[in-house]
Protein backbone atom coordinates (compact mmCIF):
# COMPACT_ATOMS: atom_id res chain seq x y z
CA UNK A 1 0.00 0.00 0.00
CA UNK A 2 1.11 3.22 -0.99
CA UNK A 3 0.31 5.80 1.18
CA UNK A 4 2.82 8.82 0.17
CA UNK A 5 0.13 9.79 -2.82
CA UNK A 6 -2.28 10.16 -0.21
CA UNK A 7 -0.01 12.05 2.16
CA UNK A 8 0.53 14.55 -0.57
CA UNK A 9 -3.00 14.86 -1.32
CA UNK A 10 -3.70 15.66 2.23
CA UNK A 11 -1.06 18.09 2.57
CA UNK A 12 -1.99 19.98 -0.55
CA UNK A 13 -5.48 20.24 0.50
CA UNK A 14 -4.22 21.49 4.07
CA UNK A 15 -2.54 24.25 2.37
CA UNK A 16 -5.18 25.13 0.08
CA UNK A 17 -7.39 25.25 3.14
CA UNK A 18 -4.94 27.63 5.04
CA UNK A 19 -4.56 30.27 2.35
CA UNK A 20 -8.30 30.26 2.23
CA UNK A 21 -8.75 31.26 5.90
CA UNK A 22 -9.01 35.19 6.50
CA UNK A 23 -8.61 36.66 9.12
CA UNK A 24 -10.89 39.76 8.49
CA UNK A 25 -14.50 39.11 8.98
CA UNK A 26 -16.83 39.40 5.48
CA UNK A 27 -18.96 42.05 4.89
CA UNK A 28 -22.62 41.14 5.35
CA UNK A 29 -24.03 38.88 2.13
CA UNK A 30 -26.78 40.54 1.22
CA UNK A 31 -28.71 37.18 0.42
CA UNK A 32 -28.04 33.85 0.92
CA UNK A 33 -26.75 33.02 -2.47
CA UNK A 34 -24.34 35.66 -2.12
CA UNK A 35 -23.11 34.01 1.02
CA UNK A 36 -22.77 30.71 -0.59
CA UNK A 37 -20.94 32.46 -3.55
CA UNK A 38 -18.37 34.32 -0.71
CA UNK A 39 -17.64 31.63 0.75
CA UNK A 40 -17.54 28.83 -1.83
CA UNK A 41 -14.75 30.63 -4.09
CA UNK A 42 -15.35 28.31 -7.13
CA UNK A 43 -11.40 29.62 -7.99
CA UNK A 44 -10.76 25.97 -6.67
CA UNK A 45 -12.31 24.21 -8.50
CA UNK A 46 -8.83 23.64 -11.54
CA UNK A 47 -6.65 23.14 -8.04
CA UNK A 48 -9.53 20.13 -6.72
CA UNK A 49 -9.05 18.47 -10.20
CA UNK A 50 -5.37 18.10 -10.05
CA UNK A 51 -5.49 17.20 -6.86
CA UNK A 52 -7.86 14.87 -7.26
CA UNK A 53 -5.35 13.26 -10.64
CA UNK A 54 -2.51 13.49 -8.58
CA UNK A 55 -3.54 11.45 -6.17
CA UNK A 56 -5.90 8.89 -8.19
CA UNK A 57 -8.94 9.63 -5.67
CA UNK A 58 -12.54 11.08 -6.57
CA UNK A 59 -12.75 14.64 -5.08
CA UNK A 60 -16.68 15.89 -5.53
CA UNK A 61 -16.63 18.34 -8.02
CA UNK A 62 -17.61 21.94 -6.31
CA UNK A 63 -21.44 22.57 -5.57
CA UNK A 64 -22.63 25.60 -7.21
CA UNK A 65 -24.89 27.70 -4.82
CA UNK A 66 -28.09 27.42 -6.49
CA UNK A 67 -28.25 23.78 -6.41
CA UNK A 68 -27.25 24.11 -2.43
CA UNK A 69 -30.18 26.33 -2.49
CA UNK A 70 -32.66 24.64 -4.33
CA UNK A 71 -31.50 21.23 -1.92
CA UNK A 72 -32.15 23.65 0.85
CA UNK A 73 -35.67 24.42 -0.27
CA UNK A 74 -37.04 21.00 -1.39
CA UNK A 75 -35.21 19.24 1.89
CA UNK A 76 -36.93 22.09 4.21
CA UNK A 77 -39.90 21.28 2.39
CA UNK A 78 -40.10 17.88 2.46
CA UNK A 79 -39.29 17.75 6.14
CA UNK A 80 -41.22 20.94 7.42
CA UNK A 81 -38.35 22.56 8.64
CA UNK A 82 -37.43 26.76 8.02
CA UNK A 83 -34.53 26.48 5.23
CA UNK A 84 -33.24 29.83 6.87
CA UNK A 85 -32.74 26.55 10.11
CA UNK A 86 -31.11 24.02 7.56
CA UNK A 87 -28.76 27.17 6.01
CA UNK A 88 -27.83 28.63 8.70
CA UNK A 89 -26.26 24.96 9.94
CA UNK A 90 -24.97 24.36 6.54
CA UNK A 91 -23.32 27.62 7.08
CA UNK A 92 -21.41 26.89 10.01
CA UNK A 93 -21.20 23.39 9.89
CA UNK A 94 -18.66 23.46 6.52
CA UNK A 95 -19.19 26.96 5.38
CA UNK A 96 -20.85 25.77 1.91
CA UNK A 97 -17.88 23.14 1.48
CA UNK A 98 -19.55 20.03 0.72
CA UNK A 99 -16.43 18.03 0.59
CA UNK A 100 -15.57 19.78 4.13
CA UNK A 101 -14.84 16.86 6.97
CA UNK A 102 -14.15 17.43 10.41
CA UNK A 103 -11.60 16.59 13.09
CA UNK A 104 -14.08 14.42 14.33
CA UNK A 105 -14.86 12.78 10.74
CA UNK A 106 -18.00 14.85 10.02
CA UNK A 107 -18.52 15.02 6.35
CA UNK A 108 -19.98 17.37 3.63
CA UNK A 109 -22.34 20.25 4.08
CA UNK A 110 -24.20 19.43 7.16
CA UNK A 111 -21.05 18.11 8.69
CA UNK A 112 -22.39 14.38 9.36
CA UNK A 113 -20.90 12.55 11.72
CA UNK A 114 -20.38 8.66 9.83
CA UNK A 115 -22.82 6.85 12.09
CA UNK A 116 -25.87 9.43 11.77
CA UNK A 117 -25.16 9.01 8.32
CA UNK A 118 -25.31 5.75 8.17
CA UNK A 119 -27.78 5.36 10.35
CA UNK A 120 -29.99 7.34 8.37
CA UNK A 121 -28.99 5.10 4.99
CA UNK A 122 -26.78 7.58 3.40
CA UNK A 123 -24.05 5.96 1.27
CA UNK A 124 -22.11 8.95 0.37
CA UNK A 125 -21.68 11.90 2.90
CA UNK A 126 -20.18 14.10 0.51
CA UNK A 127 -23.16 13.92 -1.98
CA UNK A 128 -24.77 16.89 -1.25
CA UNK A 129 -28.02 15.74 -2.30
CA UNK A 130 -27.65 12.90 0.09
CA UNK A 131 -26.16 15.34 2.54
CA UNK A 132 -28.86 17.52 2.80
CA UNK A 133 -31.63 14.78 2.55
CA UNK A 134 -30.07 13.23 5.73
CA UNK A 135 -28.82 16.50 7.91
CA UNK A 136 -32.80 17.98 7.27
CA UNK A 137 -33.90 15.02 8.23
CA UNK A 138 -31.69 14.17 11.50
CA UNK A 139 -32.58 18.24 12.60
CA UNK A 140 -36.49 17.53 11.87
CA UNK A 141 -35.93 14.48 14.20
CA UNK A 142 -34.28 16.90 16.70
CA UNK A 143 -36.23 19.34 16.95
CA UNK A 144 -39.35 16.70 17.32
CA UNK A 145 -37.45 15.05 20.19
CA UNK A 146 -36.86 18.69 21.80
CA UNK A 147 -41.06 20.16 21.08
CA UNK A 148 -39.83 22.48 18.50
CA UNK A 149 -37.35 24.69 21.00
CA UNK A 150 -34.62 25.25 18.23
CA UNK A 151 -32.08 26.22 20.66
CA UNK A 152 -32.22 22.60 21.81
CA UNK A 153 -32.29 21.27 18.98
CA UNK A 154 -29.33 23.13 17.60
CA UNK A 155 -27.26 21.94 21.03
CA UNK A 156 -28.07 18.35 20.08
CA UNK A 157 -27.00 19.02 16.42
CA UNK A 158 -24.10 19.39 17.90
CA UNK A 159 -23.46 17.76 21.26
CA UNK A 160 -26.04 14.72 20.56
CA UNK A 161 -29.07 14.61 22.23
CA UNK A 162 -28.02 12.72 25.50
CA UNK A 163 -26.01 15.53 25.94
CA UNK A 164 -28.98 18.10 25.86
CA UNK A 165 -30.84 15.40 27.91
CA UNK A 166 -28.36 14.89 30.42
CA UNK A 167 -28.40 18.85 31.30
CA UNK A 168 -31.65 19.26 30.45
CA UNK A 169 -30.82 22.62 28.01
CA UNK A 170 -27.68 23.42 25.98
CA UNK A 171 -24.47 21.30 27.62
CA UNK A 172 -21.91 23.68 29.13
CA UNK A 173 -19.47 22.85 26.51
CA UNK A 174 -17.37 26.31 25.24
CA UNK A 175 -18.46 24.67 21.80
CA UNK A 176 -21.52 24.15 21.86
CA UNK A 177 -22.71 27.11 23.53
CA UNK A 178 -20.99 29.08 20.78
CA UNK A 179 -22.50 26.96 18.11
CA UNK A 180 -25.51 27.37 19.44
CA UNK A 181 -25.13 31.09 19.34
CA UNK A 182 -24.11 31.40 15.83
CA UNK A 183 -25.91 29.04 14.31
CA UNK A 184 -29.46 31.15 15.72
CA UNK A 185 -27.38 34.37 14.51
CA UNK A 186 -27.34 32.72 11.65
CA UNK A 187 -30.82 31.57 11.22
CA UNK A 188 -32.29 35.22 12.22
CA UNK A 189 -30.03 36.83 9.04
CA UNK A 190 -31.39 34.20 6.39
CA UNK A 191 -34.69 34.53 7.64
CA UNK A 192 -34.63 38.31 6.82
CA UNK A 193 -33.47 37.90 4.17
Amino acid sequence: MDITADLAAVTARIAEIAQRIDPAPAPPASSFSDALASAMNTSDAPAQTALAQESGSQVPAIVPPAQIERLVDANAGTWQVDPALVKAIIANESGFDANATSRTGAQGLMQLEPGTAAGLGITNAYDPTQNVWAGTRYIRGLLDRFHGDMQLAVAAYNAGPQAVEKYGGVPPYAETQSYVQNVLQSYRRYKAQ
